[in-house]
C-alpha cells in the first residue's frame, strides 16, 4: 500500500520565498508566553534587539516574560521602531510591566477592554497586532491556547508565521 506523498501549500511556499528575499524592513510580531525561563528571555531579547536593529518595526504585547524581553530588546536597538498593544489599560498590566511600558514611545491602550477577562482582551490584542504585521514569530507552549489560535489566525491572513515551543 503507497503513502500519500503531501505537497505543501504552494502560497505559503511563496510567500517564504518572497520574506528570504526581500532586503527592506518589516513590520514584525512578536508574541509568546508569560512563563519564560531567564535563557529564554534573553535569546528572545537578542532576537528582537537584531530585528530592530536591521531596521524591522516590531510589534508585541505588554505581558511579563516574552514580550518584556522582546519590549527590551527593542528598546535598546530603536525605540522609535517598537509598538507596543495592551490588551487592557496601562493601569490593569502588573506593577512589574508598568515601568518598562512607560518607556515605550509608541504604546496603545484598550482601556475599552477593562471589563473584559485578561484572555478574553489578549485574544482581541493579538487579533489587532497581526493585523499589522507582515510576519509573527511566537513563543509558546503546546497548550497555550490564544498564542496558537493567534498563529491559526495569521496564517489564514496568509503572514509568514514562525512558531516556537518551550516544551
Amino acid at each position: 500500500m503507497s503513502q500519500a506523498i503531501e505537497i505543501p501549500n504552494l502560497d505559503i511556499l511563496a510567500q517564504e520565498l518572497a520574506a528570504i528575499q526581500q532586503t527592506g524592513s518589516k513590520r514584525i510580531a512578536l508574541l509568546g508566553s508569560r512563563h519564560v525561563p531567564i535563557t529564554h528571555q534573553q535569546l528572545i531579547e537578542m532576537m528582537s534587539y537584531a530585528l530592530v536593529l536591521g531596521g524591522n518595526r516590531l510589534m508585541t504585547s505588554g505581558a511579563t516574560g516574552t514580550n518584556a524581553a522582546a519590549i527590551k530588546g527593542a528598546m535598546r536597538a530603536d525605540p522609535n521602531l517598537l509598538t507596543v498593544i495592551l490588551p487592557q489599560s496601562l493601569e490593569r498590566q502588573p506593577r512589574e510591566s508598568k515601568e518598562q511600558l512607560q518607556q515605550v514611545i509608541h504604546l496603545v491602550e484598550n482601556p475599552e477592554n477593562d471589563a473584559l477577562s485578561l484572555g478574553e482582551a489578549s485574544a482581541m490584542c493579538n487579533s489587532e497586532i497581526i493585523s499589522r504585521c507582515q510576519q509573527l514569530i511566537c513563543f509558546a507552549f503546546h497548550d497555550s491556547h490564544t498564542l496558537l489560535q493567534t498563529c491559526a489566525e495569521a496564517e489564514e491572513q496568509r503572514k509568514l508565521v514562525t512558531l516556537f515551543y518551550f516544551d
